[in-house]
């Protein structure tokens, strides 16, 4: 017998970063399911016209411009969603950014970056629904975290300690919102093709199609995962790579580092 499976009919999805990436693909796919939508992006132009593919199929969404980094602009535009919608249901987060690095241009303005929209941008949109899911006892939390969490590669300390923070986080709210009927799932991908990862320089393996991704981002969502990670031989890497030997880790990530200058 299959188990129950949570629905998203008339149910409101509130989506961050759903101007490019997982969020771009998960707008696309999830007005199948018969739900309403909430588009948050800092660019607006690319969410006013995937609003209106939306909408000419029959579902409700609308596009709002948000820099989930910022505070006021959170605060202003979940008030503005909760007018619109009346409610949300499930918030995915997943606004990101992602930074490359070398040591010798090391700079704080780009660890503030990096950290307001993978760590504090889940801080600041959930400090908006909380309050709201408290008092219902009910609503999910999908935050987007990765499998880049495990350890601090060389070129790429920022990004991993920002989404090892958002996964801690994450964790903490799963358990301590339980009680209160709240559910928190984390997703964390591994290589996914997107604008971000088109950037880097290196070979990604096990790369995935974002179509694909989101599917199982989606089902796992509706199975109601505390967890979806994914592919699964970097699920088991990444596990192995966290139980290596500091030694060995060191040893092996040098390898990765460019050549010396004279």
């Amino acid at each position: 017998m299959t188990p129950t499976q949570m629905d998203f009919i008339n149910k409101t999805i509130l989506i961050t970063g759903a101007s490019s990436g997982i969020g771009y693909s998960l707008a696309k796919l999830l007005p199948k399911e018969n739900c309403s939508i909430a588009l948050l992006s800092r660019r607006e132009n690319i969410l006013k016209e995937l609003a209106k593919e939306i909408n000419i199929i029959g579902n409700q969404a609308r596009a709002y411009k948000c820099d989930v980094g910022n505070v006021e602009e959170v605060r202003n535009c979940f008030e503005h969603v909760k007018k619109d919608f009346g409610k949300v249901d499930i918030a995915i987060l997943n606004a990101g950014a992602s930074s490359r690095t070398d040591v010798r241009k090391f700079s704080s303005s780009t660890a503030k970056e990096i950290f307001e929209a993978n760590t504090l941008g889940i801080v600041n949109c959930v400090e908006q629904l909380l309050p709201d899911f408290i008092q219902r006892k009910e609503g999910m939390i999908v935050g987007v975290s990765s499998l880049a969490d495990s350890r601090g590669y060389p070129r790429s300390g920022f990004y991993n300690a920002s989404k090892a923070a958002a996964t801690l986080l994450l964790e903490s709210l799963r358990i301590e919102l339980k009680p209160h009927n709240i559910k928190v799932v984390i997703v964390k991908p591994g290589f996914v093709r997107t604008p971000m990862t088109d950037k880097n320089e290196f070979q990604m393996p096990f790369l995935m199609d974002v179509n694909k991704a989101v599917k199982i981002i989606i089902d796992g969502i509706k199975k109601e995962k505390s967890i979806i990670q994914f592919p699964l031989p970097i699920v088991i890497g990444s596990k192995i790579i966290k139980l290596m030997p500091d030694w060995l880790f060191d040893y092996l990530m040098s390898k990765q580092l460019p050549p010396k200058k004279n």
